[in-house]
């Protein structure tokens, strides 16, 4: 059973109490949120309600908006994928930093020389790649441009926890997959990195053979195969009504 999506086993109290009252929507509460959000960064941790609550402070209180703290919101949400979570982080923040271009010539000038938008937009493609599996692009990406080194710099621990749910998807996807693929899925530079990562992270077998090494998954209940049989039970006078209404004249 999943946990429910306004829980967080690591929330802390005071931060409960806030969520739980009508001090979520007060702006004064935004201090605290953003000292929580640094704190995520630090511990790893991530707590999706928090920080959308904090993002919805920021759509009534536009003034406060900090682009460092929404942009550390986005990253950690790319550490949590395939979740909803950037999505729905992405959709509460204003208009004009969305990755679609906006009718209004004056208002798509003004995005395109926001700093604050463009790393928007680059964290928005770095999640378009991760949801489409597109894991050898998504770390040439990260690599070809100093901004997305910047965009991800605070958040503690963030390529080798986007590793390990990029491992989880493998997972539940193959039995076994080439060492070679998974060396450029997980930016690992070595052979001898890659076995070290699936052995003692994901406890994987790796296999090598004449044809090169092979990492082994074992059988979950997403990536086994299972036969399904499907029967539809349809009683002979189905049919008679069905030619029936082939005969009938209209009213």
């Amino acid at each position: 059973m999943g946990v429910a999506f306004d829980k967080c086993e690591t929330r802390p109290e005071n931060i409960e109490v806030i969520l739980s009252g009508l001090d979520r929507y007060n702006p004064e509460t935004t201090t605290v949120f953003q000292e929580y959000v640094a704190q995520q960064c630090e511990d790893r941790t991530f707590d999706c309600y928090a920080n959308l609550a904090l993002l919805k402070l920021y759509q009534f209180n536009p003034h406060l908006l900090q682009a460092e703290t929404v942009t550390n919101v986005l990253a950690k949400a790319l550490t949590v994928f395939p979740s909803p979570a950037f999505s729905l982080c992405l959709a509460l923040l204003p208009a004009h930093t969305q990755p679609f271009p906006s009718a209004d010539p004056e208002a798509q000038s003004a995005a395109q020389a926001s700093d604050f938008v463009e790393s928007v937009q680059k964290l928005a493609r770095l999640s378009t790649l991760l949801e489409s599996a597109q894991y050898a692009q998504f770390w040439s990406t990260l690599n070809s441009d100093d901004l997305y080194a910047d965009l991800v710099a605070d958040v503690a621990g963030f390529e080798e926890l986007v590793r390990i749910r990029i491992a989880v998807e493998v997972g539940k996807t193959f039995r076994e997959i080439n060492a070679d693929v998974l060396e450029q899925w997980l930016d690992l530079r070595s052979r001898e990195a890659v076995e070290k990562f699936v052995v003692d992270v994901c406890t994987w077998q790796v296999e090598k053979g004449a044809d090169g090494t092979v990492v082994k998954v074992p059988t979950n209940q997403e990536n086994e195969a299972r036969s399904e049989v499907k029967s539809e039970r349809v009683a002979f006078d189905m049919f008679g009504r069905v030619i029936r209404r082939g005969f009938e004249q209209p009213a």
